[in-house]
């Protein structure tokens, strides 16, 4: 297996203008093309939450996607930490906000 197929699991926050740009179905959209399973969350203080697992490479890329935003965004930082997957999810998908 190339360490670039590797299973990892990325949880970042996202901090900046990410809420109410449409960063959320953003994110969604670029799991789902890179085929990753997890989920993504607007949280009270105003960033955006996502964790994902899948390929490392796929994972590298949406780590890029989370920097770029879309297009009415502007992201000012992200923190990843990367762990060992849980698969715990089927599919990628956007969650209620949280705290």
């Amino acid at each position: 297996m190339n360490v670039n197929d590797e299973k990892m699991r990325l949880h970042a926050i996202v901090e900046g203008r990410v809420q109410g740009v449409g960063f959320r179905y953003f994110v969604e959209e670029q799991a789902i093309a890179l085929d990753l399973t997890g989920w993504v969350r607007n949280r009270w203080d105003g960033t955006v939450e996502v964790t994902a697992e899948g390929g490392r490479e796929a994972l590298n890329k949406l780590l890029a996607a989370l920097n770029r935003g879309p297009r009415a965004s502007n992201v000012t930082s992200v923190q990843a930490e990367w762990g060992a997957p849980t698969g715990e999810h089927t599919h990628f998908y956007v969650r209620s906000t949280s705290i």
